[in-house]
C-alpha cells in the first residue's frame, strides 16, 4: 500500500477515535471549551442561538434524569458504654499488731460492725502481769514522792533528791502507759463500720502481724472502676451522671456519678481510668461484681448521606449536589462509615439535595433534571385518584 494511502487511513482512525471522545467522554465538551476548539457558549446554559452540549444519550441527546436524596443529620460520640469492676466504698483486711495465739473470735462471718467493736482476742497473761507490775511501781513511786516532799518542809532531804523522786513517778506512768498499749494490743477491733467477710482463721490458730484476721467491707456505696477511650478524656467531670447496669442481671438498673478521674492516660492503651459512685442502700451489690457503665454527652452532629452519592477525585471525596436546580460538585471529609450512611464533613444548604443514581449525567453548573421519587409518584395516583 502506498503511503498517502496508508495516511488517509490513519486520518479516518484518528477522526473516529476523537468523534467518538467527543461523544462518549463526560468531559469532552468542558475540554474543548478551555482549550478554544468549541465556543464557550455553546456548552453553557441559555446562548442565544445555540444548543447546549449535554453529556446524556449518544450524539448529545438530553441527558437522562437522576435520582437524589435530601441531606439527614446523625449524631456521633454523644454516648460511652464500658464495663466496670465494683468495689466497696471502703474495705479493710484486718491484721493483729503482734504476734500470739488467738483466743476468742467475737463477730461471725457476714456480721455487722461498727469501728471499735471486738473482732478476736490473742492470749494476754503477759500483758496483764505486766501492767500490774507497772500500777504496783506506779504507787511506790507516788508514795516515794509524797514522803520526800513531807520531809523537805524540814529541809531533812535536798532538792536533788525531790528532783529523782519527780522523775521516778514519770517514768512510772509511762510504764503503765506501755503496759496498757501492749495489752489493748491483745484485742482486735474493727476500724471501720461495715460487713464483716468470711472468716479464714479460727480461735486456737497462732498469729503474726502478716496473718489475715477479717476483712470488713462498707458497701453502703459501691465505686465502680472502668476505662474509657482517650477522645472522651475531656467529656468527664466528677459529678458526671453515669447508669450502671449488672451484667449478671440486666433488670438491676442503678443511677450513679463520676467521683474521680485520673490524672493522665494509659500510654499502652490509650485509656483514662474513672470511678464512678453508686447507692446501694438495699445493701444487694457486692465488691467485685461487674457493671455496664453508659454515659451520654451532647456529642458532635454530622450530615448523613447515602453511601452511593459518595465519588472519588484526585483531590478526595465529593458529592454532586442539586442547588437551585443546578449541579454543584461539593468537596467532603469522610467522617465515619455506617452501613447505611456515610457521615462527612461539609456545609449544606437547608434544601440541598444530593445526587444518588444517574451520577453520569450531571455536569458541573448544569441543569438537573429529578426523577421523582416512588412516594411522590404514589401521592400524584393517590390525588388522580380522589379527584
Amino acid at each position: 500500500m502506498s503511503i498517502w494511502k496508508q495516511a488517509f487511513a490513519c486520518l479516518i482512525i484518528l477522526f473516529s477515535a476523537a468523534l467518538a471522545w467527543f461523544l462518549f467522554y463526560p468531559g469532552a465538551q468542558d475540554v474543548l471549551a478551555r482549550a478554544g476548539l468549541v465556543s464557550a457558549s455553546a456548552t453553557s446554559e441559555g446562548s442565544p442561538g445555540a444548543q447546549p452540549l449535554r453529556r446524556g444519550g449518544r450524539g448529545g441527546g438530553t441527558p437522562g434524569p437522576v435520582v437524589t436524596a435530601p441531606i439527614a443529620y446523625a449524631t456521633i460520640n454523644d454516648r460511652l458504654s464500658a464495663i466496670g469492676t465494683g468495689r466497696a466504698r471502703r474495705s479493710v483486711i484486718v491484721n493483729p499488731l503482734t504476734a500470739g495465739t488467738l483466743v476468742e473470735i467475737a463477730v461471725a462471718s457476714g456480721a455487722e460492725v461498727k469501728a471499735g467493736d471486738l473482732i478476736a482476742k490473742l492470749d494476754s497473761e503477759s500483758e496483764e502481769i505486766a501492767l500490774d507490775r507497772a500500777v504496783i511501781a506506779l504507787d511506790d513511786a507516788q508514795a516515794t514522792l509524797d514522803r520526800i516532799k513531807a520531809l523537805r518542809s524540814s529541809n531533812t532531804v535536798s532538792v536533788v533528791q525531790q528532783t529523782e523522786a519527780e522523775l521516778a513517778l514519770r517514768n512510772a506512768e509511762l510504764a503503765k502507759r506501755e503496759a496498757e498499749l501492749a495489752l489493748a494490743r491483745r484485742s482486735i477491733t474493727a476500724p471501720i463500720d461495715g460487713t464483716v467477710g468470711i472468716l479464714p482463721i479460727s480461735a486456737g490458730s497462732y498469729v503474726t502481724s502478716s496473718t489475715e484476721i477479717a476483712s470488713i467491707d462498707d458497701r453502703s456505696q459501691i465505686l465502680v472502676d472502668f476505662w474509657i477511650p482517650e477522645r472522651y478524656a475531656d467529656l468527664i467531670d466528677i459529678g458526671t451522671p453515669l447508669t450502671a447496669t449488672s451484667v449478671a442481671r440486666s433488670s438491676s438498673v442503678h443511677e450513679g456519678e463520676i467521683s474521680a478521674v485520673d490524672n493522665r492516660i494509659d500510654p499502652e492503651s490509650r485509656t483514662l481510668r474513672i470511678e464512678g459512685r453508686i447507692d446501694n442502700p438495699d445493701d444487694r451489690l457486692r465488691a467485685g461484681m461487674a457493671f455496664t457503665i453508659a454515659l451520654r454527652f451532647p456529642g458532635e452532629t454530622y450530615p448523613a448521606i447515602d453511601p452511593l452519592a459518595i465519588q472519588w477525585s484526585s483531590d478526595g471525596p465529593f458529592v454532586w449536589t442539586v442547588e437551585n436546580g443546578k449541579a454543584r460538585q461539593k468537596p467532603v471529609r469522610i467522617v465515619q462509615r455506617n452501613a447505611d450512611s456515610v457521615l462527612v464533613d461539609a456545609e449544606f444548604g437547608e434544601n440541598d439535595l444530593v445526587v444518588t443514581q444517574g451520577i453520569h449525567n450531571v455536569r458541573e453548573g448544569a441543569p438537573v433534571e429529578t426523577a421523582g421519587s416512588p412516594a411522590k409518584a404514589k401521592l400524584a395516583d393517590a390525588e388522580g385518584a380522589a379527584t
